[in-house]
């Protein structure tokens, strides 16, 4: 299954490049777990990085950015067969599990529930 993971990634940083590195590595640290079970992990922040920087984004926040980073995951939505939520308060990840599950795409709060990992 390709998986997307969400969880907070510019929240709570102020956006801080350094904490919301850090919080970047979180939300890749369950990857290869999925990937060892069978899965393909997926960040929104992956896709949604390359394409704010080719676009001519500078400045965490601005319209380029809000133009692109929320619609990436809903894009990437379309194509996921579930969500691995992370702890921590995130209103971006909160709304890809709100489309997620009006989609009937399966949802996961811990990654142990996720089928396949052990």
């Amino acid at each position: 299954m390709l998986i997307l993971i969400a969880g907070p990634y510019r929240s709570g940083t102020g956006d801080d490049p350094v904490k919301m590195a850090a919080n970047l590595q979180v939300l890749e640290a369950p990857s290869h777990a999925l990937f060892k079970a069978g899965h393909v992990p997926m960040i929104g922040e992956w896709v949604a990085l390359p394409v704010w920087h080719s676009a001519g984004g500078k400045t965490i926040g601005d319209d380029l950015y809000e133009e692109i980073f929320h619609p990436v995951a809903h894009r990437l939505l379309q194509l996921c067969d579930g969500v691995l939520r992370l702890p921590g308060a995130s209103k971006g990840a909160d709304n890809d599990v709100r489309i997620a599950t009006e989609r009937g795409i399966p949802v996961w709060y811990r990654l142990e529930d996720v089928p396949g990992v052990a």
